[in-house]
């Protein structure tokens, strides 16, 4: 059998309700849309939510409307995918890195202060933590660095979609749902939680960036008459800003809208699937993630000294584990910005022994078991 890390899902229901939308007037800019954003929002906790072309993009007009520009300089993770960093690139601004706790595998926020009191307040203008493998970033602890620093926060929440960690009110705080972040954003990628081909959306509470996020997807374009200079007709449009061709199409938002209503079944066959792995690797070399009630259970990410041995020997059984991630800064574009191996000692360790297992809602117990077998085995 051929089991690889991650599957989507596709049902009967989802193709009926994408064949709806090929038969209906808009294959994009239509009422699926809407629909997709309204749900989304709801299902996150946020005020708002903005579909758009992928997780990328979300990236990109985030740190847009975040007013990133040359100058600028933002902290993120190195262990990433380097769509985090690029985004600050992107607009011309600086990225820099702080290092991982090596338990959670999440940006340190006392890593990140540590470069904050390094200089005078105002030399970094944002902070992007990401909810790396499902696990959820303590929001609420980096709203006060943010604040403190007078830092925006940008929440990479691609991994975590119906995520929690609690807070210092007892309360569950849902990744990217608006509470301590500006601005949060996710991807609908075949082998995310909620896939649409291609995808993605932006969370928020702020109506200012909501409103300007909605233009910005559409190369800065409004038809909102009380924003316009002047008035054509009913035809007229302006270019208030310079934004880009982001949208997403009607076909992929129902997609996402039909994938949406059964995020709950997939997250909870998600982390009774990881609790079974913490079972069976109970006791043994292998090092499992670190156990947390909120974990959304992207990636079920295993440490073991001999990586590649473990990697070789279950792909000989058919068995299609994965590497996330290779640090950003050991990327050779970022090395030429003057990052370099050694700059990052708790990222690199981890690097050095992960291995993502297969994990996704329709890995039968039968699969899953002989995955199980496979690991023990080559322990």
């Amino acid at each position: 059998m051929a089991i690889p890390y991650g599957r989507q899902h596709i049902t009967e229901e989802d193709i009926a309700v994408v064949a709806e939308t090929l038969r209906s007037d808009y294959l994009t800019g239509g009422p699926r849309i809407a629909q997709f954003e309204e749900t989304f929002a709801r299902y996150i906790g946020s005020k708002y939510a903005v579909a758009v072309a992928n997780g990328t993009a979300a990236l990109h007009l985030s740190a847009m409307s975040l007013g990133v520009k040359p100058g600028h300089k933002v902290i993120t993770t190195p262990n990433t995918f380097s769509a985090s960093a690029n985004c600050v690139l992107y607009c011309g601004g600086e990225i820099d890195f702080a290092d991982i706790d090596p338990q959670t595998l999440l940006l340190d926020p006392n890593l990140v202060e540590d470069k904050l009191r390094q200089v005078p307040k105002g030399s970094y203008q944002g902070i992007i933590p990401v909810d790396f493998a499902g696990m959820p970033v303590n929001m609420e602890d980096f709203r006060t660095l943010a604040d403190r620093y007078d830092c925006w926060l940008l929440e990479d929440a691609c991994h975590a979609p119906g995520g929690f960690f609690v807070d210092t009110q007892g309360n569950q705080q849902f990744c990217g749902n608006g509470t301590f972040a500006e601005l949060a954003i996710f991807s609908f990628h075949p082998v995310k939680h909620i896939a649409s081909g291609e995808g993605g959306m932006i969370t928020t509470n702020n109506e200012a960036h909501y409103q300007q996020l909605l233009r910005l997807r559409t190369h800065g374009i409004t038809r909102e008459r009380h924003l316009l200079a002047e008035d054509h007709g009913g035809w007229y449009y302006e270019m208030l800003e310079l934004g880009y061709n982001y949208r997403l199409s009607d076909i992929q938002a129902a997609l996402g809208w039909s994938q949406l209503k059964r995020a709950k079944e997939g997250l909870a066959r998600r982390r009774e699937l990881a609790s079974r792995y913490d079972e069976a690797f109970a006791g043994t070399a292998l090092q499992s993630p670190l156990p947390h009630p909120g974990h959304a259970y992207h990636l079920y990410v295993v440490q073991i000294n001999d990586r590649k041995g473990l990697y070789e020997h279950l792909r000989k059984k058919g068995i299609y584990a994965q590497v996330h991630y290779i640090p950003v800064h050991y990327q050779p574009y970022y090395q030429q910005l003057g990052w370099k191996k050694g700059d990052f000692p708790h990222t690199e360790a981890y690097y050095e022994r992960c291995l993502s297992l297969p994990l996704y809602p329709t890995l039968t117990d039968e699969e899953q078991q002989f995955v199980v077998e496979s690991v023990q085995e080559f322990v």
